[in-house]
């Protein structure tokens, strides 16, 4: 039987998944930040600030920024002088990375495009690793946890931003009522692109909850791991240690 994996509300091939997602960001990239801030309210700012105030990133220190496409938590680690390879699997992110890096006038950024699941880094590369609202789409997530891990030097840190599911009473039914009427009629006003978006939705309701979530990174070997709820749970800050 032919191993199965999520995309958005459909179960698919694991197999195919990947070369579905890359599909779809492909097709989003070029209005990926605009989509964002219309999708968020600008509050994905807050949040990536936020994740990056808890990464600590320090001069010198070599941080791998996955899923990194268009640059905005490399933009800010690099602002602290940290040394970031900013990789993804999609090159059309990439290339609007690369661009919005060049006329920010940012240098020393390595833009690598890499598969999560099989990563082509040495063992022990790096400092920190992070991921923000890309391990969603890949298909193993236990895969690319333990090649996060394999890649971390001892001593090394795990953070995960992430969609999940909120805890506040009443908010998930106004946000989802959002989510899935609103939000694929901006990607289709802004992006003329709705089933991209409507995927990008539905893959947030797949993902595991945050006690799930956090028992994966566990699984796969990170220690002293912790969750912090953000918007009541709609968004998650995961992390964990490589000792």
């Amino acid at each position: 039987m032919n191993e199965t994996a999520s995309f958005g509300y459909r179960d698919v091939e694991a197999a195919e998944k990947q070369g579905m997602v890359r599909a779809v960001f492909s097709n989003v990239a070029s209005k990926y930040d605009l989509m964002n801030d219309a999708m968020s309210a600008g509050a994905h700012r807050l949040w990536k600030d936020q994740f990056v105030n808890r990464v600590k990133p320090r001069r010198d220190e070599a941080i791998l920024d996955m899923a990194g496409g268009t640059g905005d938590i490399a933009f800010r680690m690099h602002r602290h002088g940290a040394r970031v390879t900013v990789s993804d699997i999609n090159p059309e992110m990439l290339a609007v990375g690369v661009e919005r890096a060049q006329k920010k006038g940012l240098e020393g950024l390595i833009w690598s495009e890499q598969n999560a699941e099989e990563l082509s880094f040495d063992d022990r590369a790096f400092d920190a690793y992070t991921i923000a609202f890309g391990i969603r789409h890949v298909p193993h997530i236990d895969k690319a946890l333990r090649e996060a891990r394999r890649v971390l030097k001892f001593g090394g840190r795990f953070f995960c931003l992430e969609f999940s599911t909120t805890t506040w009473p009443g908010f998930s039914d106004v946000y989802d009522v959002y989510s899935h009427r609103l939000v694929p009629r901006l990607g289709k006003l802004l992006a003329d692109d709705e089933d991209s978006y409507r995927y990008l939705i539905e893959s947030i309701r797949r993902f595991p909850p945050m006690p799930e979530f956090e028992r994966m990174i566990r699984e796969a070997g990170f220690v002293q791991t912790k969750v912090e709820p953000l918007l009541g749970g709609r968004v998650a800050l995961h992390s964990g240690w490589e000792i």
